[in-house]
């Protein structure tokens, strides 16, 4: 069992991973970057639980519960102690691959699991970084974290079985996630087949077949889906889809997974999607 948690980053995803660690009474250290991103971290963490406690899903005991079993620190040196970290920094190789390497220096106990929640890059590329690649493994969380109930457990050529088995009983058996395991490919299960639809989709607009209100009411009211594809890119981050398109692509060389010009283009003008408050849609 897994007492003593680190995560790299408190973005949504990482604030999110930490947020469900600490309600199971997990130790949890988060690292940021700058003592204003800690802070936002923070503030999001806090956040998250007030609408838990006002839903009534959480009790204000279980919130102050949650709080203090949360550190947020730029002090990547704290984590030397931790017997599981989790990534969850920029979908960017080099950024992940920069975490990694500061990793194998500072993780004092060599059996201590080295986690990415990476939605794309393959976990041998990270794995290399580090003079442990058998103590490496994916656990790939969705957004958000303290809603949605899956998780990737993704295991590299060089994974131990015993690392996959400590990854599989933290995220199912301590977190309560529905475990499914994937091959160690560019996308894993779920973007390895969402991305190419959200692309189409992308290209379908671009074109001007149709508008996006109309693409994402055929998707939603005709296939059932709870939310249209041009929708689900805003809210995943136009930049966060583009990332895993590109590492896709240099995977398999595939046309479906180029990224359209218009994703480029949103992307390198800061219309990201919710984020930013603009993306195929506008946000308030």
């Amino acid at each position: 069992m897994i007492q003593r948690l680190g995560v790299i980053g408190a973005g949504l995803m990482g604030s999110g991973i930490a947020e469900v660690a600490s309600r199971q009474g997990l130790d949890v250290i988060v690292i940021e970057a700058t003592e204003a991103t800690a802070q936002a971290g923070s503030n999001r963490i806090t956040r998250s639980l007030d609408r838990g406690v006002r839903s009534g899903k959480l009790s204000e005991e279980a919130r102050a519960d949650a709080l203090s079993h949360i550190e947020i620190t730029t002090a990547f040196e704290k984590l030397s102690d931790r017997e599981l970290v989790v990534e969850a920094v920029i979908e960017d190789e080099a950024a992940k691959l920069d975490v990694f390497r500061r990793l194998d220096t500072i993780i004092e106990d060599p059996t201590a699991v080295l986690a990415s929640n990476t939605s794309s890059i393959p976990i041998m590329k990270l794995a290399m970084a580090t003079q442990r690649p058998e103590q490496v493994v994916g656990i790939h969380f969705f957004n958000p974290v303290p809603v949605m109930p899956l998780v990737e457990v993704v295991t590299s050529l060089m994974t131990n079985s015993k690392v996959e088995q400590q990854a599989h009983e933290f995220a199912g058996g301590q977190l309560g996630k529905h475990v499914i395991k994937s091959k160690d490919r560019a996308g894993f299960i779920v973007n390895a087949l969402l991305i190419p639809y959200l692309l189409s989709a992308v290209r379908m607009f671009e074109s001007g077949f149709a508008t996006a209100e109309d693409i994402d009411t055929g998707m939603v009211d005709g296939c059932a889906h709870p939310m249209g594809p041009l929708a689900l890119a805003d809210l995943i981050g136009l930049d966060t889809t583009m990332a895993v398109a590109q590492s896709l692509y240099e995977e398999f060389k595939e046309p479906l997974y180029a990224p359209p010009p218009l994703l480029s283009r949103m992307c390198e003008a800061g219309l990201l999607g919710r984020k930013t408050g603009r993306g195929f849609y506008q946000y308030s």
